[in-house]
């Protein structure tokens, strides 16, 4: 998948699953109460998710009209959901299963592109630096710091190129690499910053673009100005990956160009799962965080955390199929939109599709709040030809309202709905325009 069909899919499913799913709290729990192996492996033992699972997951994602999907195969953990020659320490050691491999299978057979996660993070391998650490468990650990000297970080970097390869190598045609994440060491320990070329990052990617020449990845192998600066390293990622918001108006470089960029958020406070109902978005602002992103030239890569035995947890998988409903009759109005050359409105977004050889551009109207008297589309007068109600085809009344004359520049549209909108996430009205009409200008 290249960057402008990645741009056109507008919307995955990001799924962080991993041994942590046994704790219920989070996946970051071995770094937080500073566990060992020793400790960890009561998660690692009983992680023991059920067969097929993973075609619930694929069914759910097509389902709410996701086109791609990004699965944690090693998260910080070190714990991998693949079968690696480089380690015992995976799912195909602990219960003979390739996680990873049904995963592809299930995904692909609903026709939903394919991501790995990746974490350059490794709390598990000898090598991996420990004692002084910024994140590792084990960085307060005297017995860490007696066995520092005795740690070889390139052993370790061959095996995350190794098991990198192996990655794009035994599942078929990948679309993304989703690496995480790249930082700075505190200076008084004498570690490196984890980051750049510390990673090898020059020779990683040139093995990516070797293995999978149609590849994309994000910006997380590099410093936090990635894609940003005015002159990126080689390694800052074809998309740059903010998290937890949705930017205010979208990504630029240093120069003033819009970058490619997809928002990773999760539906409650966690990545991985979480026994905690009482957190949970509601789908209305899950749909409003989509339209958010498309409207800024972006993508939402939003986030499940399965259960420990491989299940959605029952208010995502809700709100899965109540945004599955709302895209069944507005997805025209994300699919291969972007931002509108026209500013924000006050009582919602805008979204828009460019003109192509065989259809018109479309402007589309997402309305959140319904307002007082004819909906104000400033600085639109004379340049829309006519306005559908997208869920159901409905023609709406384009004739200037009689109360309008103060503004010239401005079209007015009437809404048949008094104090109310047919769809209370977002309603949506596709504006067909004029011809010979560009908005840009």
């Amino acid at each position: 998948m290249k960057i402008p069909e990645f741009q056109k899919n507008r919307f995955g499913l990001f799924i962080h699953f991993g041994a942590y799913a046994v704790n219920g709290k989070s996946e970051w729990l071995k770094s937080h109460e500073k566990m060992t192996d020793e400790a960890y492996q009561v998660y690692i033992d009983a992680f023991s998710p059920e067969e097929n699972c993973m075609q619930e997951w694929a069914r759910l994602a097509k389902l709410a009209g996701m086109k791609y999907a990004v699965l944690t195969t090693k998260h910080h953990d070190g714990f991998c959901l693949f079968n690696s020659k480089l380690t015992d320490y995976s799912t195909q050691k602990t219960l003979n299963r390739d996680l990873v491999r049904e995963f592809v299978e299930a995904f692909r057979a609903e026709g939903i592109k394919i991501g790995f996660y990746y974490s350059l993070i490794d709390w598990h391998h000898f090598d991996f630096p420990h004692y002084g650490d910024l994140q590792h468990p084990m960085r307060t650990d005297p017995k860490a710091f007696e066995e520092e000297p005795q740690r070889d970080l390139n052993r370790y970097l061959d095996d995350m190129h190794g098991q990198i390869r192996e990655l794009l190598t035994n599942y078929g045609k990948i679309d993304i690499m989703w690496y995480d994440f790249s930082y700075n060491n505190p200076v008084e320990t004498g570690l490196p910053n984890m980051k750049g070329e510390t990673w090898r990052a020059t020779q990683l990617v040139a093995m990516m673009h070797d293995l999978q020449t149609d590849l994309i990845y994000n910006n997380r192998i590099g410093s936090n100005g990635g894609m940003l600066v005015a002159d990126p390293e080689l390694y800052a990622g074809d998309f740059t990956s903010p998290e937890q918001l949705v930017p205010p108006k979208g990504m630029m470089n240093e120069k003033g160009e819009l970058v490619p960029w997809e928002a990773a958020i999760t539906m409650n406070h966690t990545w991985g799962y979480t026994n905690n109902p009482f957190a949970y978005k509601s789908s209305k602002t899950l749909i409003h965080a989509l339209v958010d992103a498309v409207s800024k030239n972006g993508n939402l890569l939003l986030n499940v955390g399965p259960d420990a035995r491989g299940h959605f947890p029952e208010l995502a998988a809700e709100r899965l199929v109540a945004i599955g409903k709302w895209m069944d009759q507005n997805a025209a109005s994300i699919y291969d939109c972007q931002a509108a050359p026209v500013d924000k409105p006050e009582w919602g977004r805008y979204t828009y599709k460019p003109a192509t050889a065989s259809q018109g551009a479309k402007l589309y109207a997402h309305i959140y709040e319904r307002g007082v008297g004819p909906l104000p589309l400033a600085g639109l007068e004379g340049k829309l030809k006519s306005a559908t109600l997208l869920s159901d085809g409905t023609r709406l009344n384009m004739d200037r309202p009689w109360n309008v004359s103060k503004f010239p520049n401005d079209a007015f549209l009437e809404l048949p709905w008094f104090d109310s909108l047919p769809d209370d996430s977002d309603t949506v009205i596709e504006f067909e325009l004029l011809d010979g009409v560009n908005l840009a200008e």
